[in-house]
């Protein structure tokens, strides 16, 4: 057992306890409190917090680490397949590097999870994993996989396939080929039940079985989207198709806060840091965040690793509480909201007794730039010591 003890415990899912402790067992989080009897446990470490900010791992909920790795150029990018605008069936598991130097930077930031995968050159990218960020064993790390199906709409996929002089050119294109494989999927899904049903033999089809998940509204659509009007589209295929979707970058989602309230649909917002490259980024602000939460609209932030890189996201989320956002919505932002948007706050997101043992310890508030990680605890392991940086 570890015991962690005199801390301020921002649980996430309740008040701050000051002077508070958080008791480990194995892998996952035993007793959370105020005082504690340690005579009643056999505790074999102790980290005596007083003074520190003690919080779930951060999580972030949309980024590329693993997969276009840094300083590996071409050989290390394995983000997009850009000869073919649909494919669904491809898995960010199996190009997720866990030796990409990002994830130690993802540590030592008190960063425990992210959700990872495709980029968004295609109109149907792939399948994300949402995984630990510690480890050799991608399968182990994995904690859902698959996570989101990625979808795109806009510059992107426009871009890429007007300088391959092919379809999808125009938004109106990107939108219908999306339409027509939702179709011919969910015939595929009538017909797989119809032929389990009726005890027939049936053929399983590689590039229809991967949708299934999403059409059972078991995990969601993964929308790159930044424009209203492609924020917008995301929300009226989703509702056509009876499908769940979180809306991320959603880059002008300000400027339509009430119809996105009203789609239901969250927003994983950023990258903050990123420049207005790009036409459909124009009206990138740090207000976004704050607009949509008051709102009502559940809120995660975002870095987009590497666009911004993944240890600048807690402070992405204080440049979002600078520009309005609540400071409760901001520490949410990267923990409990983000899991509940990546469907893992089963496991994540808060310090509660049941839940994984992902524990960020921090000197101050971690969205404040001058504040220091001291511990990441992962999985029960401590994982980063500022004080012993072999760890």
């Amino acid at each position: 057992m570890i015991l962690i003890k005199n801390g301020k415990i921002l649980t996430m899912c309740g008040p701050a306890i000051d002077c508070g402790y958080v008791l480990i067992e194995g892998k996952k989080i035993f007793e959370v409190g105020k005082d504690i009897d340690t005579s009643k446990y056999q505790i074999t470490q102790t980290i005596d917090a007083k003074g520190l900010w003690v919080m779930p791992g951060l999580i972030e909920s949309h980024c590329h680490i693993g997969i276009t790795e840094e300083k590996k150029g071409f050989e290390g990018d394995d983000c997009n397949e850009m000869k073919d605008p649909i494919t669904p069936y491809i898995r960010a598991i199996d190009a997720i590097n866990p030796m990409d130097s990002a994830f130690h930077n993802a540590v030592s930031s008190g960063i425990t999870s992210v959700m990872s995968g495709p980029g968004s050159s295609n109109i149907v990218g792939g399948q994300f994993a949402f995984i630990k960020t510690s480890g050799r064993f991608i399968d182990e790390m994995a904690v859902l996989q698959p996570a989101a199906m990625k979808v795109a709409f806009g510059e992107n996929p426009k871009s890429n396939y007007n300088e391959l002089k092919e379809v999808p050119t125009t938004r109106m294109t990107i939108a219908a080929l999306l339409r027509e494989e939702l179709f011919k999927a969910k015939l595929y899904q009538k017909e797989k039940q119809d032929s389990e049903k009726n005890g027939e033999p049936f053929e399983l089809n590689f590039r229809r079985e991967c949708w299934l998940p999403i059409l059972d509204k078991k995990i969601p659509l993964k929308a790159h989207a930044h424009r209203t009007d492609d924020i917008l589209t995301a929300i009226r295929i989703a509702k056509e198709f009876d499908l769940n979707l979180t809306l991320d970058h959603c880059t002008e989602g300000y400027l339509i806060a009430p119809l996105i309230k009203e789609s239901g649909f969250p927003a994983i917002i950023g990258p903050g840091f990123a420049s207005r490259s790009k036409i459909e980024t124009q009206n990138m602000d740090f207000k976004n965040a704050g607009i949509l939460s008051k709102a009502g609209v559940k809120v995660a932030i975002t870095t987009d690793h590497p666009v911004s890189r993944i240890q600048y996201l807690p402070i992405c989320a204080g440049f979002a509480v600078k520009e309005g956002l609540p400071m409760e919505d901001g520490f949410k932002a990267i923990t409990l909201n983000a899991a509940e948007i990546c469907n893992v706050s089963d496991r994540l997101g808060s310090i509660q007794a049941g839940k994984d043992a992902d524990i960020a310890i921090f000197d101050g508030n971690p969205m404040e730039v001058f504040t220091n990680t001291i511990y990441t605890i992962i999985d029960g392991q401590i994982i980063y010591d500022k004080n012993h940086r072999n760890n």
